[in-house]
C-alpha cells in the first residue's frame, strides 16, 4: 500500500486527507492512503521517515515549508528561487532516503488567481512573509503585479506594519492577499488587522485559508462589495499537481 501524507502543526483544520481519499475513491484507486502527520518540529520528520517506510511522498503546511529546507536532497529551480517547499517526493533505495523537494502552491495560486484578475488589480498587499507568502509573492512577480507585503513585525525597509497601513494604502492596492493562518478553524473571530472601511468594489480579496469556506477576512470584503475568493480552489490545485509528482 502507498502512503501519502500531509505534515504541519496543528493539522485539525485541514481538509487534505479528505480531499485525497475522496480523489481515490472516486477514481478507483485502490493502492493508496493519504494521512495527516502532525509534526510540531521539523527536527521529527526523520522518526515519521522511518516509522512510515510505505510514505511515498507529503504535502507541507504550516510551519514547515521553509524549515523543511536543510532536510531535503534535492529542489527545484523553482522552490529554490520562492525559498519554500510544500511537497516532498521520496524514493527509497539500498543507498537510504532521498527526498524531492517541489512547491505546488505556484501552480495552484497562479491558476487560481488569474481569471479574477482585471486590470485595475495591478498592485498588491500581500499579508504575511512566512512560506506560503514566498510563493505568492513568485506568482505576482511573473504576473507583473507589485505588492507591498505587511507583517506584524517589519523585518525589512520595503514591509509595512499593519498599523502603518492608510486609506491611501488600500485604495492604491486593489488587490488583496491573506497568507497568514488569522481565521482558520476554529479561530474563526479572528482576521488580519486592515482599517476594512476604506475597501471598495474595486477590490479582491484572496484568502489562502479554506477552512471556514467565508473567513472574517472575506465576510468584511464581502461586506463592501469586493470580490473575495478562498484557497480552496487552490488546496484542489496544488493538490492535484502533487499527485502528478507522486506518480512520475
Amino acid at each position: 500500500m502507498r502512503l501519502f501524507g500531509l505534515i504541519g502543526y496543528p493539522l485539525s483544520y485541514s481538509f487534505s486527507e479528505n480531499y485525497f481519499e475522496k480523489q481515490f475513491a472516486s477514481e478507483q484507486i485502490t493502492d493508496s492512503l493519504y494521512r495527516l502527520f502532525p509534526l510540531e518540529h521539523i527536527s521529527e520528520l526523520q522518526d515519521l521517515l522511518y516509522q512510515q517506510p510505505d510514505l511515498k511522498g507529503f504535502n507541507i503546511t504550516i510551519p514547515h515549508k521553509v524549515s523543511i529546507l536543510p532536510n531535503l536532497h534535492s529542489i527545484t529551480e523553482e522552490a529554490s528561487a520562492i525559498g519554500a517547499v510544500n511537497c516532498v517526493r521520496i524514493t527509497r533505495d539500498s543507498a537510504g532516503i532521498t527526498l524531492y523537494g517541489y512547491n505546488t502552491d505556484v501552480y495552484g495560486f497562479r491558476e487560481s488567481l488569474i481569471p479574477l484578475l482585471d486590470p485595475i488589480h495591478h498592485k498588491a498587499l500581500v499579508l504575511g512573509t512566512g512560506g506560503a507568502s514566498k510563493a505568492i509573492c513568485y506568482v505576482l512577480d511573473e504576473l507583473n503585479i507589485g505588492y507591498t507585503l505587511v507583517s506584524r513585525t517589519k523585518k525589512h525597509e520595503n514591509h509595512l506594519l499593519y498599523s502603518q497601513l492608510t486609506e491611501k494604502g488600500i485604495k492604491d492596492n486593489h488587490l488583496i492577499i491573506n497568507t497568514t493562518p488569522l481565521g482558520t478553524h476554529p479561530d474563526v473571530y479572528n482576521c488580519p488587522a486592515l482599517p476594512y472601511q476604506f475597501l471598495t468594489e474595486k477590490h479582491l480579496l484572496y484568502d489562502l485559508v479554506y477552512n471556514p469556506y467565508e473567513t472574517l477576512f472575506l465576510k468584511k470584503g464581502k461586506a463592501a462589495g469586493s470580490k473575495t475568493k478562498n484557497g480552496m480552489q487552490m488546496l484542489e490545485l496544488q493538490a492535484e499537481k502533487s499527485w502528478e509528482i507522486w506518480n512520475e
